[in-house]
């Protein structure tokens, strides 16, 4: 419960502070990217149950001549990239913290697809709420493997405490203002997980 507490009033906090740059941010990417400007998507939370992530949209919808999708690095746009290095696309996912889908601190929500590719071991993620950010974000974030991405969620299920929560906090906010671990080397974001991972 006291968890839960910290995560509402942080989230609120955070919202209220940052609405006039979410204002800003919202004309921004409406200007340079069109609409939709919120980008919504399905997400596996506690115990696997799906909810709608917030962020904000950082890719156009260039397609090839067969209507495909072009790939992630050729989407993202200059704006999207500025998002993306400063973290400021993760801000509207404060509102799935407020409503309690998610946590300000604990494993990143994936992708829903993901769910049948995990090992049991890895799938213990799921144990706790999924985070705004994490231990796996402040141990190298896109820039480690899934398999070590994902020892580290596990890592954290186990060694939950509210000292390390805090202590992932004050590391999350000097990561973002140093930018590291975007994007996974020859990616601009993270390569799918296609599963087999140990």
């Amino acid at each position: 419960m006291l968890k839960r507490t910290i995560d509402i009033f942080g989230a609120l906090i955070g919202l209220v502070l940052l609405s006039p740059l979410l204002v800003l941010l919202y004309i921004i990417v409406r200007l340079n990217l069109g609409s939709p400007v919120i980008f919504k998507q399905r997400r596996p939370g506690l115990k696997g149950k799906g909810f709608s992530f917030y962020k904000l949209r950082t890719m156009n919808d260039a397609r090839n001549s067969k209507r495909e999708l072009l790939a992630d690095k050729d989407r993202i746009t200059s704006v999207g990239s500025f998002l993306r290095k400063t973290s400021l696309d993760e801000l509207p996912s404060l509102y799935n913290v407020l409503i309690g889908d998610m946590s300000l601190v604990g494993p990143r929500p994936l992708l829903v697809e993901y769910l049948d590719l995990y090992s049991p071991e890895q799938g213990r993620r799921h144990e706790v709420k999924p985070g705004v950010t994490g231990w796996a974000q402040i141990n190298g974030r896109n820039s480690i493997s899934w398999a070590g991405k994902f020892k580290l969620d596990v890592w954290y299920v186990d060694n939950y405490s509210l000292l390390l929560d805090l202590k992932i906090l004050i590391i999350t906010i000097i990561k973002v203002i140093k930018k590291e671990g975007i994007s996974q080397q020859g990616s601009a974001t993270m390569e799918a997980f296609k599963g087999n991972e140990n």
